[in-house]
């Protein structure tokens, strides 16, 4: 289970990535965001299904693969970019405008951490991990339903 916890955590090997692998793994959930809006819209139910599932899965393959390389939130562990990304999303209309705002406004909260998002980082194993990054997408996709609304 250690080897399908880290594939999890690593999106399944993006979290390699030599530099920036936080960034990397924030640009794989790019592309899902107009998706993931459009499937919100038309089957709210499900999506709420899916992203309490995808949450789930994250704390769990964050907390194994964190506990089994002794590191609390490895560099390597990107599923919480991805789910920060996805929180960001959740706020915003299915454009690419959108996924690309969310995209910068993420990396800046998720490198700022401003409170209380360094806090949650020292809460136990997975929640740990993903906690942070989940308070980081909330403050990007706020922050970019007021800038959208803006314009």
């Amino acid at each position: 289970m250690l080897l399908v916890a880290r594939s999890i955590a690593t999106v399944f090997g993006v979290g390699f990535f030599p530099v920036a692998s936080g960034t990397a793994g924030s640009l794989v959930a790019l592309p899902m965001l107009p998706w993931l809006a459009s499937l919100r819209d038309a089957a709210p139910a499900a999506y709420a299904a899916g992203l309490a599932a995808g949450l789930a899965i994250a704390v769990w393959a964050a907390g194994r693969a964190a506990a089994g390389w002794g590191i609390k939130d490895d560099g390597r562990i990107v599923v919480d970019e991805v789910v920060g990304m996805v929180a960001a999303g959740s706020m915003l209309p299915a454009t690419w405008t959108s996924a690309w705002l969310a995209f910068a406004l993420f990396r800046i909260f998720d490198v700022w951490k401003p409170y209380p998002i360094r806090r949650l980082e020292y809460l136990p194993g997975g929640i740990g991990v993903v906690a942070d990054d989940l308070l980081a997408g909330v403050y990007a996709g706020v922050v970019a339903r007021v800038l959208l609304n803006l314009v």
